[in-house]
């Protein structure tokens, strides 16, 4: 049985953590420098598609590769090649090439390389842990993410108020690299069996039984469906808010700042409540709940005109992702087999990472005509009823029975 807390979780978790910090830095002062210099919905559009379009296309790939190969050392790649990129960045920008064309290749090379370690990752991390540890450790690793999601802004803000943008850009640099090291000289886990054994089938014959296995799996479609329908849901939330800040409130940075550590103070405080508590018995109902929750704050988010209740309804929506996420990354954990994850984490990434900028073309265009506030109105009340769906799907409630076996081999 492995630890809960063994050296190699511990190591692994700290790597990850080092690593998110540089690129958070870097997310935050890319949309930031966009948003403050163009106010512009089409631009901030055009930087999302840029920072998904790769995603989505690599991800089936990325997904075969984390149950062919060492997933080990496609993380450190993909952290190399990010490094690499953010690096060549940086130089150009200090040589005065300041273009936004830049920043957008720039979030396309880092959804490049998230399209590899997304799936590898989420496939790791249950070679390190046991099953009945996965929710705590995917919590507690969600707690640290937002730790890192807290303080990333303001130091992202500060470092803006004095210094170009191309410093935090080395820091991600530096980051990285740290993060790799660890990586290769200090974490060493034993490859998983599929990856040691002789690859026979081709890589496409692995990948047409990922596709299959998912098909014929009921809750897996039933589960990626209703994924399907939050990530659109949730993109109006997701990128406008800062648009929204920006008009509604003001153009100062230190409101964005404001607005994105209240939110990781909420993610925080859920990462911590659901590590602690683990949630309801059946994940659905956890997961139910928490998308009506975020449904409703992102209604409010659409009426509320004072700054400090609109941060209150930002915090709650933080405290409630986690109990979302965790809790549907650990389902897809204990369900899919081995073998499979990678690839079925691969399908839930392209998901994600097409639904957001799609939905981003219809309402990234929109917020320059209508007013923010209507589209997360509506969007909100759409995720409150589709968190009453799901409660009452049959389907997902048999299939997460605690007692439940949902996957057999197809």
């Amino acid at each position: 049985m492995r630890d809960k807390w063994n050296k190699n979780i511990v190591l692994f978790l700290a790597s990850q953590t080092i690593s998110l910090f540089g690129t958070s830095l870097v997310q935050y002062a890319i949309t930031w420098y966009i948003t403050l210099k163009t106010q512009s919905g089409v631009m901030m559009t055009i930087s999302i598609i840029c920072g998904f379009l790769p995603t989505f296309f690599l991800s089936p790939f990325g997904g075969v590769w984390a149950d062919r190969y060492n997933r080990k050392i496609l993380i450190i790649l993909s952290d190399s090649l990010i490094a690499i990129s953010t690096l060549v960045l940086a130089l150009l920008f200090f040589m005065g090439y300041d273009s936004l064309g830049l920043l957008f290749v720039m979030s396309a090379i880092r959804a490049f390389g998230s399209g590899i370690q997304t799936p590898a990752i989420n496939a790791f991390i249950p070679q390190l842990v046991s099953k009945d540890n996965l929710t705590s450790i995917n919590a507690t690793n969600s707690s640290i993410q937002s730790l890192v999601m807290l303080i990333s802004p303001m130091i992202s803000a500060a470092i803006m108020s004095y210094a170009p943008i191309e410093t935090i850009f080395l820091i991600d640099v530096f980051t990285a690299a740290i993060a790799v090291i660890i990586l290769m000289l200090f974490l060493h886990v034993p490859v998983h069996a599929k990856a040691l054994s002789k690859q026979e089938a081709s890589y496409w014959s692995d990948m047409k039984k990922g596709l299959s296995y998912i098909k014929n799996h009921s809750f897996l479609k039933t589960f990626f469906l209703y994924s399907t329908s939050f990530f659109l849901l949730i993109s109006p939330a997701a990128f406008l808010t800062p648009l929204q800040v920006a008009r509604s409130f003001s153009d100062d940075v230190l409101h964005l700042a404001a607005v994105e550590i209240t939110f990781s103070v909420g993610m925080m405080l859920g990462g911590i409540t659901i590590a602690s508590w683990g949630g309801f018995k059946n994940k659905l109902f956890t997961m139910a709940l928490a998308n009506l929750v975020i449904g409703c704050c992102t209604f409010a988010l659409g009426i509320v005109p004072i700054m400090w209740i609109y941060l209150f309804f930002m915090l709650l929506t933080g405290v409630s992702v986690p109990f979302f996420n965790t809790t549907s990354t650990v389902l897809l954990q204990e369900k899919v087999e081995e073998d499979y994850l990678g690839r079925v984490f691969g399908v839930l990434s392209m998901i994600s990472s097409i639904m957001m900028p799609m939905a981003m073309l219809v309402f990234g265009p929109l917020s320059d005509r209508i007013k923010i506030e209507f589209l997360l109105i509506a969007t909100g009340a759409l995720m409150a009823l589709q968190s009453i769906l799901m409660y009452r799907n049959k389907t997902l409630i048999e299939a997460t029975k605690p007692s439940s076996i949902a996957e057999q081999s197809p």
